[in-house]
């Protein structure tokens, strides 16, 4: 380790800024955010600086910085362009012992500026010990990405315990174990989920040990195929799930990030396939929920979608079994999307309709006359198999046979394939392109636009 990592408490302190251009401007605001007594020296201070000051408060000297702006100074930045400035700036700090920071000159530095993920009271800083910014500012986007916005509203929670919690349990060791618990609990998800009443009642009865794990399922949308399309928040809870029921279109990428010591059932439908009926389902949600259990419940695409989101979520909420639903991507937005098909745009379609193309007794039940409008697109799923219904149909209720068309397979996946053509000869481009389920279907002008907006390579 090349450096060591420490937090400084600046507050009220005096820091010294030499440069006010905007990579001064960036440090300078860093250090009002930590409640720092400014002090900025340039010559030409740029707009920005100039808010920051009027709304933070500091001193500004308009002048090149001179060595008794250091007397005071418990902390020095140097961000001008001047190589012989911020020599003298590092020069005169180690002179006094002022940790200083030249920006882009590790060898004029005696602490590095890290890239910073703040969700206060939580700030994790990351550093290349000034070797590759990018590089800092890359991991800074990843640990962005990962980190629960609402993760300030925990650390303020279990914060507000700590000393109820030391009073309670005398041991360090036993402390820690309790917060490790507390941790593998509900509480946090609760917490992120933005009922925290309920996340600090199950913190108490923890501590008052009467707490008990209580069982939860979360309704989570898996997308449409491309792990990277799972939302944060599905991601995150895959990692905590004690027990997963997926279906079917769920992918091997996706099932590859739930924890691995997590029980996998497969539950999904389909033609040749043994099926569990949706009743097996519902009493298994119950089941595991009511032995404590984190269960997901993982459904391609979007559990409200044609996805029998509804009627699970009646199931449990009869039964007073605590869930959360969490969204995904639709297979109409992300499949058209990969395909290349904006599902409506200006000149092309005002409005768009996501139908079930799904056989019933070996016909489709649709009110094909609302479905001819001018300007809308329609999207069927589950409708590979009533492809030359839905063709033949569309025509016979007065759309013309020349309307684009198209069947997306597998959207989204290395496995994507796409037929386009019109209502008269989508069935035989299918056909003879072997198109394989699941698919969806896309009717309306925008699949005209495939040839121009085409962008994924399988």
């Amino acid at each position: 380790m090349e450096a060591l990592p420490v937090f400084l408490n600046v507050r009220s302190v005096r820091c010294l800024v030499a440069g006010g251009g905007e990579v001064a401007f960036r440090k300078a605001r860093l250090l009002a955010r930590a409640q720092a007594e400014l002090h900025i020296v340039a010559p030409d201070a740029g707009d920005r600086m100039l808010e920051l000051l009027q709304e933070h408060g500091g001193r500004l000297d308009r002048r090149e910085i001179r060595e008794e702006d250091f007397e005071g100074a418990q902390l020095a930045i140097a961000a001008t362009d001047d190589p012989e400035v911020n020599e003298n700036v590092s020069r005169w700090a180690r002179e006094r012992g002022i940790p200083v920071n030249v920006v882009d000159q590790p060898a004029l530095c005696t602490f590095y500026m890290p890239a910073i993920v703040d969700r206060s009271p939580v700030v994790v800083a990351i550093s290349s010990s000034g070797t590759s910014p990018v590089l800092t500012r890359s991991l800074k986007e990843m640990n962005e990405v990962m980190m629960p916005a609402r993760i300030d509203r925990l650390a303020y929670l279990l914060g507000s315990m700590r000393e109820e919690v030391k009073n309670r349990i005398a041991d360090f060791a036993g402390r820690t174990a309790f917060w490790e618990n507390v941790l593998d609990s509900e509480v946090p998800e609760l917490v992120y989920a933005g009922r925290e009443e309920e996340a600090k009642t199950m913190l108490e009865e923890i501590l008052a040990g009467g707490g008990q794990q209580t069982g939860e399922v979360w309704l989570v949308g898996a997308g449409p195929g491309d792990p990277d399309l799972l939302t944060l928040r599905a991601l995150r809870l895959l990692y905590r799930a004690d027990v997963v029921l997926y279906d079917r279109l769920v992918s091997k990428e996706i099932l590859a990030r739930i924890r691995p010591d997590a029980e996998l059932i497969h539950v999904g439908k389909g033609p040749e396939m043994h099926s569990v009926d949706q009743y097996t389902i519902n009493d298994m949600l119950i089941d595991y929920a009511r032995e404590g259990r984190k269960v997901l419940r993982l459904k391609g695409g979007d559990p409200f979608i044609f996805g029998r989101g509804g009627e699970e979520l009646t199931t449990l909420a009869e039964a007073g079994i605590n869930f959360q639903i969490v969204p995904g991507i639709t297979a109409a937005s992300g499949c058209a999307a990969y395909a290349g098909i904006p599902l409506t745009h200006r000149d092309h379609a005002h409005s768009v309709q996501f139908v079930t193309g799904h056989l019933k007794d070996g016909s489709l039940d649709l009110d094909w006359p609302a479905l001819i409008r001018p300007q809308q697109t329609l999207v069927f799923y589950m409708g590979l198999k009533s492809l030359p219904i839905v063709c033949e149909q569309l025509q016979r209720h007065g759309m013309p046979a020349d309307t684009p068309a198209a069947v997306v397979s597998q959207g989204t996946t290395r496995e994507q394939q796409v037929a386009a053509g019109n209502l008269g000869n989508l069935a035989d481009v299918a056909t003879s392109k072997d198109i394989k389920a699941p698919a969806i279907i896309i009717v309306g002008e925008v699949v005209s636009l495939r040839d121009s907006f085409a962008w994924f390579q399988t």
